[in-house]
C-alpha cells in the first residue's frame, strides 16, 4: 500500500481515485469498488458485521491505495499495518461537506432497507453513531475526524489536500511529474444522485 486516504466521503475521493490511478498509484480502493463487486461487498460486509482485527492484506489485496470509506473509517489501523505509506486528508470545510453529504449519502442512508449494507452498518452506525442526520453532530464528527489526523499522523507523512488544489501539491507529495491532463473531476452531487448504481432501491453497497 502506497498510499492511504483518511478523508470522509464527499471531500473529492473519487476524483482523487481518478488521479491517483492517473498518477500510477492506483489501483484505488473506494465505495466505487465495494459496490462493483460482488465478493468485494460480501467481504466488507462481513468485516464490519464481526467488529474484530481485520484481514487487510485480504480486504485491499491487489491494491495500492485507499480513498473514501470504507476505509477512511479505518486509517488508524491501516496507517499501522502499511507503517511505509504516504497519508492523504482530503479536505473540505466542514459547512460545505455537510452540505454536499445532506445532498447524496445521507439520503441513501435513509432509504436503505438492508441493515448489513456499509450504508448502514458502518456509514450510519459506526462513523456516526446512529445519527447522521443529525446536522451538529455530523459536523462535530467530521471536524473531529480532522483533528484526529492532524494531531496523530507524523507532519511528514501526511497531505492536507483541499478540495480543488490541483495537480502540484498531490505531485510533489507523490514524487511524480505533473501529468499533461487536467485534474479529474467526478462524481459531483447531480452525477451522484443520478447514478442508478448507488440510488437502485434497496440500497446494496
Amino acid at each position: 500500500m502506497k498510499l492511504i486516504g483518511t478523508g470522509f466521503g464527499r471531500t473529492g475521493t473519487d476524483s482523487m481515485r481518478l488521479a491517483l490511478e492517473l498518477l500510477g498509484v492506483g489501483p484505488c480502493h473506494h465505495m466505487r469498488a465495494v459496490m462493483s463487486d460482488a465478493a468485494q461487498k460480501a467481504a466488507w460486509r462481513a468485516a464490519v458485521a464481526l467488529d474484530a482485527p481485520m484481514d487487510w492484506n485480504g480486504l485491499l489485496g491487489g491494491y495500492n491505495a485507499c480513498v473514501d470509506w470504507p476505509t477512511a473509517h479505518y486509517w488508524p489501523e491501516l496507517i499501522r499495518h502499511w507503517p511505509e505509506a504516504k497519508v492523504l486528508l482530503t479536505w473540505r470545510d466542514a459547512e460545505s461537506w455537510w452540505g454536499s453529504f445532506e445532498k447524496t449519502i445521507l439520503p441513501v442512508i435513509r432509504e436503505s432497507t438492508e441493515e448489513e449494507s456499509l450504508g448502514v452498518a458502518l456509514i450510519r452506525n459506526k462513523v456516526f453513531g446512529g445519527r447522521p442526520d443529525d446536522r451538529a453532530h455530523a459536523i462535530a464528527v467530521y471536524e473531529a475526524n480532522v483533528a484526529r489526523v492532524k494531531a496523530e499522523v507524523p507532519a511528514d507523512r501526511l497531505l492536507v489536500y483541499p478540495v480543488g488544489t490541483g495537480w502540484g501539491p498531490l505531485c510533489a507529495f507523490l514524487e511524480v511529474p505533473v501529468p499533461d491532463a487536467p485534474f479529474p473531476h467526478a462524481n459531483t452531487t447531480t452525477e451522484f444522485r443520478a447514478d442508478p448504481e448507488i440510488n437502485a432501491p434497496p440500497t446494496t453497497q
